[in-house]
């Protein structure tokens, strides 16, 4: 072998070792911004909609647009969506993971950690295969009072009635944990 071919030897066995290198796991960082983005996202489209048309307009948003803001935002390899442990919308049911990292923010919450700092990131390995996995609570506020409490007005019921014959979403008092922000992402 010549002096000059060893070189390009080397390189040669480097390559695969690259190619197999594990892809880089997601960040909580990019997993954050993603919630902040869904999050104000939603919120300033129930905003505006509470003020044109009040909390029938705000829960037609609700219906509407956060199942269309989840899927702007699942690209890259991220699926974003909500869920409670009471869920509105069905579909939006935990599963056994959010079920138990939802059960971990009450708890959490019950020895006095606020609900807007409860998050949760994990890697765990499913059938499918090993994915990231993110959640952050979401604390209900007075204005979610409106559709989310205990004392909600008929035309406000009518329409949640309407959209949602199977809400359990309903019962909550301010500062309660009503949901979370629940990321995953393929590795």
């Amino acid at each position: 072998m010549t002096k000059s071919a060893l070189p390009l030897l080397l390189l040669a066995a480097a390559i695969p070792a690259a190619a197999e290198q594990k892809p880089m796991m997601p960040d909580v960082a990019e997993a954050r911004a993603l919630v902040q983005q869904f999050g104000g996202t939603l919120k300033g489209e129930l905003q505006a909609a509470m003020k044109s048309g009040g909390p029938t307009a705000a829960i037609e948003v609700c219906h509407t647009r956060a199942p269309e803001i989840a899927a702007d935002l699942s690209t890259g390899g991220w699926e974003v969506a909500r869920t409670s442990m009471k869920p509105r919308n069905p579909d939006n049911a935990p599963d056994a993971w959010e079920t138990q990292i939802m059960e971990q923010f009450e708890a959490q919450k019950a020895e006095g950690k606020p609900v807007q700092t409860l998050e949760y990131s994990e890697v765990v390995t499913t059938e499918n295969g090993t994915e990231f996995r993110y959640m952050k609570a979401i604390p209900t506020q007075g204005v979610c009072l409106t559709c989310h409490g205990t004392d909600i007005q008929a035309p406000v019921k009518a329409k949640l009635d309407a959209l949602y014959p199977e809400d359990k979403a309903r019962g909550y008092a301010e500062g309660d944990i009503r949901g979370a922000f629940t990321l995953r992402h393929s590795m």
